[in-house]
């Protein structure tokens, strides 16, 4: 008999994307679960990814990512945030955003680094951190808005914290840090070596006429971050996993160490073709507007309904509170509707360390509205 080693991570299981959509498939239920569209990515990025193909691009790219592509997402980030990486020293690109936070992560914690987490969080975060020997510090955001408790999370700083992870806009809840946020972490660091990471894959999916702040554009963030984005979320493409991390020339010199050990590079017709679809700049400028049309609709045919709904500020996620439907906890409440309804949603408890229950479930409006229509009706049966 082979005495297998112990598990790196024993209370850790299949993701509960997997799970639900899982359940989703095998009950034949429509799936709001796991965040992808219905959709398809636009005809041109395909026709451009079938031409570098036949064109022979289906080797190795370089480790840090095309240079067409690098170059192309200096120039929208100087357009967007009014700063402009050094393409060759401070901009990676990615097989996907999670890659990107491992690199990131594993690129800075070592043993005994602390890490503040704040939940609910997405669930990769805590893992790494773990396998890296650092200690997740757990800040919870602020009910009923999400919103962050910045003086508890200087509280919970100690002289062995080495990073802060934020996520604007925020995955599962839809919150939207503002500026003031973003100051108020700016002069907390101020004066430390606490660096950051800023989940921005969201970042074009902002809605009401509010806008998303970034990390970039605040001086003294911009030097101690790790700003992570995905041209999944924003090309509606999450099977591509490309994304990438801009960073100043000493972290990304590090990240790429990491990177080139994860992957080592990142698929290269997507490059080639993402790199000449960035000069439509009208896409991701008209996605606020597309993906509020989808929220607004999905909230409007749950209006009648029990569930308490509060419209997402961002992402392609709604939270719905179902307390005054039901007293399960959101694991054994989202199954069930998953079996017995037909609607798979994501319990919110599973972005927290503890499985915190406030009764609350993430659906994925990135659907089409013959989808969010279905699963609406039948939701507003409960």
């Amino acid at each position: 008999m082979i005495n297998y080693p112990n598990s790196k991570l024993p209370d850790i299981g299949t993701s509960i994307f997997s799970v639900m959509s899982g359940l989703a498939n095998e009950h034949k239920a429509i799936n709001l679960s796991q965040g992808f569209p219905d959709f398809n990515c636009p005809e041109p990025l395909m026709q451009l990814v079938t031409k570098y193909m036949h064109e022979g691009f289906n080797q190795y790219a370089p480790m840090p990512g095309m240079p067409q592509l690098r170059e192309k997402i200096s120039i929208k980030t100087e357009k967007v945030y009014g700063y402009r990486p050094n393409p060759d020293t401070e901009v990676t690109v990615t097989s996907g955003a999670t890659e990107a936070l491992n690199a990131a992560i594993t690129a800075v914690v070592k043993p005994g680094d602390e890490v503040i987490v704040l939940e609910p969080c997405y669930d990769s975060y805590v893992p790494i951190i773990r396998l890296c020997g650092g200690a997740p510090i757990f800040v919870p955001l602020a009910l009923p808005d999400f919103s962050v408790d910045w003086d508890l999370v200087k509280k919970r700083i100690s002289s062995r914290t080495k990073l802060i992870i934020i996520n604007t806009p925020h995955n599962p809840t839809g919150a939207v840090m503002s500026k003031a946020d973003l100051d108020t972490l700016a002069s907390i660091t101020n004066g430390t070596d606490i660096l950051v990471i800023s989940d921005e894959v969201y970042e074009h999916m902002v809605f009401d006429g509010q806008q998303h702040y970034s990390a970039l554009q605040h001086p003294s963030l911009r030097e101690r971050s790790f700003v992570v984005s995905s041209f999944g979320k924003t090309y509606h493409t999450t099977g591509w996993k490309v994304g990438y991390v801009i960073a100043p020339a000493p972290l990304t010199a590090e990240l790429r160490k990491m990177h080139q050990f994860i992957t080592f590079c990142t698929v290269t017709p997507m490059q080639l073709a993402i790199a000449d679809f960035m000069d439509n700049e009208a896409h991701y400028q008209e996605l606020p507007a597309f993906y509020q049309a989808k929220r607004d609709f999905f909230c409007e045919q749950l209006k009648g309904s029990r569930f308490e709904i509060i419209p997402a500020a961002g992402t392609y996620f709604q939270l719905a509170k179902y307390s005054s439907i039901s007293d399960e906890h959101d694991l054994d409440f989202a199954k069930r509707l998953t079996v017995e309804t037909g609607v798979a949603a994501i319990p919110v408890s599973a972005f927290y360390h503890d499985k915190t229950d406030n009764k609350y479930l993430r659906f994925c409006f990135a659907k089409s509205e013959e989808t969010l229509k279905a699963a609406a009706e039948k939701l507003a049966m409960l």
